[in-house]
């Protein structure tokens, strides 16, 4: 069993274009609970972050929720995506998923947030928040 946060407010899945800066706004006056995350390939730079921190310049898809694993994950621990994938999966509830260092998230959509926790919560995980 895993415990599980639901962060405040909503979340947006961005991309931009390879080459791109990357704004200022994304860095700058983060809230405790928020969350931003950044991959840059040779295709392009994908960024999660609040809705309302979205690059203008971006395409944005929006309206995702973004769950936490409370704790620290260990990275050489084994199974831990696939014990809240699996679930969503089953419930047809679409996931996208990201590590740190410290732990793994979620983000589900907005819409599915009711039947996603309850998948989660049928798989024995407590989502709190």
């Amino acid at each position: 069993m895993l415990d599980i946060a639901l962060l405040p407010g909503e979340y947006a899945v961005c991309r931009l274009a390879a080459g791109s800066a990357l704004p200022y706004a994304l860095s700058s006056g983060l809230g405790s609970a928020d969350v931003v995350t950044v991959s840059w390939t040779a295709d392009g730079i994908s960024v999660i972050c609040p809705a309302d921190r979205a690059p203008a310049q971006a395409v944005v898809e929006t309206a995702w929720r973004c769950l936490r694993v409370a704790g620290p994950a260990y990275l050489a621990g084994t199974g831990t995506l696939a014990a809240l994938v699996d679930p969503l999966a089953e419930a047809r509830v679409s996931v996208v998923t990201f590590s740190t260092f410290d732990t793994d998230y979620l983000l589900v959509p907005a819409v599915r947030l009711t039947e996603g926790t309850a998948a989660l919560e049928r798989a024995g995980h407590r989502v709190l928040g």
